[in-house]
């Protein structure tokens, strides 16, 4: 008898853990305001070989909204697990975020098209090979000279009949209608690892960033991905972003460098197709620029500490460009030192 009570026990504790497990794998937060449109950006290449690319997406706090968790690159917690990105769902008059997970298969993330490899089912950028993942570069970025096992499958691309045209970022009415697939009911009841503690820092660094927060950036966050937790940050154009504190104020920590171009062919032809839309190098790089010009004034010339003291003072006060051509004569182009004097 004692032994039967002890069996029934040691059942029901084992129950209640299964329960309390995949409640925290499914539910999170719940909210009354919809998520924002996610933001489309490109995708900076794999730094480590082994890394899996884990989608950006926007989380929640209640004292500043929705704020935009970056894409990045991370280490897996076990050989052969894939990720499972969460999603926000609307549910009875609220949107409740379902947390994401690895696991063995790919679950259900409300049809969201997160891009690179996550169209709105399933994981299409790469696959476990025994012990060694391999890279599909016809969905991913990856830089060539750390990371070598790829292949490429373009099918996937042609394959892939979710759209998503207005970058809807939850699952319901409003949002995208998509159920979840049977292989993917069944791949919830599998063994899950909740999100590692990387990705837990890096949510909560966002958190602190000012920038990232809808309310600061109208759905356009200042960084977008970065290639690895604690990394480079880049904007949506793929080009170095401006870190910033937790206080909002800018470290200069990346001070207008470019990202590394990836050379490859078939990447560069076959970056998701979501970032055809998004806007010309033109419209982005004028304010990097700007600012690049506003803080290396005094590179390359040998003008006396005054002198570039004032120049200083008065790139440090907004001002609008004024050409002012000599009279009588065609106004030439100047070159970029005289220009620089006009400011």
């Amino acid at each position: 008898m004692k032994k039967t009570i002890k069996i029934l026990t040691l059942l029901l504790v084992t129950t209640l853990a299964t329960v309390k497990t995949y409640a925290q794998v499914s539910i999170g937060l719940s909210v009354h305001i919809a998520p924002p449109a996610l933001p489309v950006y490109t995708q900076p290449p794999c730094p480590v070989d082994g890394y899996l690319w884990t989608p950006g997406y926007w989380a929640y706090t209640d004292d500043g909204g929705y704020y935009w968790v970056p894409g990045v690159w991370v280490a897996p917690p076990r050989v052969g697990f894939l990720w499972t990105p969460g999603y926000w769902g609307y549910d009875g008059g609220i949107y409740i975020f379902h947390q994401g997970y690895w696991g063995r298969h790919i679950g259900f993330y409300g049809g969201v098209n997160y891009g690179y490899g996550y169209g709105g089912a399933g994981y299409v950028g790469g696959r476990w090979a025994g012990n060694s993942f391999q890279y599909n570069t016809a969905v991913v970025n990856v830089n060539n000279t750390v990371v070598h096992n790829t292949y490429i499958n373009k099918t996937v691309i042609n394959n892939n009949v979710t759209v998503n045209n207005n970058h809807t970022s939850f699952n319901g009415p409003g949002g995208v209608n998509a159920q979840a697939r049977p292989e993917e009911l069944a791949a919830a009841r599998e063994q899950h690892v909740q999100p590692t503690n990387d990705q837990i820092n890096h949510q909560q660094v966002a958190g602190k960033d000012h920038n990232q927060f809808a309310s600061a950036n109208n759905g356009h966050p200042a960084t977008a991905a970065m290639n690895k937790v604690g990394g480079n940050r880049f904007n949506t154009e793929g080009r170095r972003a401006r870190a910033s504190s937790p206080d909002a104020t800018n470290n200069n920590a990346d001070r207008g460098n470019r990202q590394q171009v990836n050379n490859n062919a078939d990447n560069h032809a076959n970056q998701d197709n979501a970032n055809r839309n998004a806007p010309s190098a033109d419209q982005t790089a004028k304010a990097p620029h700007q600012w690049q010009t506003a803080n290396n004034l005094n590179a390359g010339n040998n003008r006396q500490p005054a002198q570039n003291q004032q120049r200083n003072n008065m790139a440090r006060a907004p001002r609008q460009l004024v050409r002012h051509p000599a009279p009588g004569r065609p106004h030439a182009n100047p070159r970029p030192q005289e220009h620089e004097r006009h400011r």
